[in-house]
């Protein structure tokens, strides 16, 4: 009697920890889905909150030598044509004025980066997380990209009427083209400086997913930490 009572109390025991076992495992499947995406979501959120709000400050392009807005290259000869004849201050000023406008231009990105990073499916969270170390900017580059744009756009030319960029630029192609022997020049800078804000705001969000992915101390929360260890497993 007391054989058969140890086999039956065994076996209930083993069974009881096979089924303990199994279920175990379902939910923590399920948080791990949910845990990666929370995750994935919060990094992307610091990162829009650390990273694009300093562009959005003055001078947050134009002292930011990672991002800072440049002449396009076909204008480059504009810019050294104005230094050599004594019209350095000119020629600077002319470039602080695009970046002016890419800093007004990107107080417009949060909301659409929040809708997007909302609208991430727990699929896109777990292959951003173990896809490559810019997988979240590519995410978010390329469910926003056009949003962004559209938004940017209109800003940027209202920009440069509001802080005078239009007739400063005006002023730097009559100046410049009326140097001798000069090819003329009379560009349309909107879509540059548009898709230049742009490059720029991408640039700084995977600073700081590079970041998260390999300092550990960047993981601020213990769902960060959680998450970005099963990256770092791969």
């Amino acid at each position: 009697m007391k054989k058969t009572f140890l086999i039956i109390l065994t076996f209930s025991l083993t069974s009881c920890a096979e089924l303990q076992q199994i279920a175990n495992q379902l939910p923590q499947s399920s948080t791990t889905a949910l845990d990666i995406s929370g995750g994935l979501k919060e990094a992307l959120n610091n990162g829009i909150s650390k990273q694009v709000t300093k562009l959005t400050a003055t001078d947050g392009f134009y002292k930011n030598a990672a991002v800072r807005i440049l002449l396009p290259a076909e204008l480059q000869k504009v810019d050294s044509g104005l230094r050599k004849v004594g019209l350095s201050s000119l020629a600077d000023e002319g470039i602080k004025m695009l970046n002016r406008a890419a800093e007004d231009a990107v107080k417009e990105a949060t909301p659409i980066f929040v809708s997007a990073i909302k609208n991430m499916t727990i699929t896109d969270a777990r292959g951003i997380l173990m896809g490559n170390e810019f997988a979240a900017t590519t995410y978010l580059q390329s469910s926003t990209s056009t949003a962004l744009y559209s938004k940017f756009n209109p800003v940027v030319k209202n920009s440069f009427s509001k802080v005078g960029a239009d007739k400063v630029w005006l002023n730097i192609i009559t100046k410049y083209n009326s140097i001798p022997l000069v090819n003329k020049v009379n560009p349309d800078l909107n879509d540059y400086v548009t898709n230049q804000a742009m490059s720029g705001v991408f640039k700084m969000i995977a600073v700081e997913e590079k970041d998260i992915r390999t300092n550990i101390s960047a993981r601020t929360s213990v769902l960060l930490q959680r998450v970005f260890a099963i990256q770092d497993k791969k």
